[in-house]
């Protein structure tokens, strides 16, 4: 039993072509070197809040929670945005540093 012929690359590429396009490249004699320029790597996306930050649960009783989704809603802000100026307010009224003097620090 005689072992089936091994085929070539340009086979290959000549049958997966169309049939016009195939007659071209089987009239070329010669290898076309073809050369692939590698693109820059990506950069790296700046790591998210998510990422950077600590988590933290607050458990609030739910009039508490209520009232504080109802401010968000009424001024189309996040319900952590309001936390985030009221520990601000919080800071601001012990004498520390703002969120902005903290996050400021840790940028440079």
């Amino acid at each position: 039993m005689s072992k089936p012929p091994k085929l070539s690359l340009a086979a290959i590429v000549a049958s997966a072509t169309p049939p016009d396009r195939a007659a071209s490249l089987t009239r070329r004699q010669g290898a076309e070197i073809v050369s692939l320029a590698l693109a820059p790597p990506a950069p790296k996306p700046a790591a998210t809040l998510k990422q950077r930050a600590r988590q933290m649960s607050v458990y609030l009783e739910p009039p508490v929670y209520d009232q504080l989704r109802d401010l968000a809603y009424a001024e189309r802000t996040k319900m952590h945005t309001l936390m985030l100026e009221g520990l601000d307010l919080l800071f601001k009224q012990r004498g520390a540093r703002s969120i902005a003097q903290l996050t400021e620090t840790q940028d440079r």
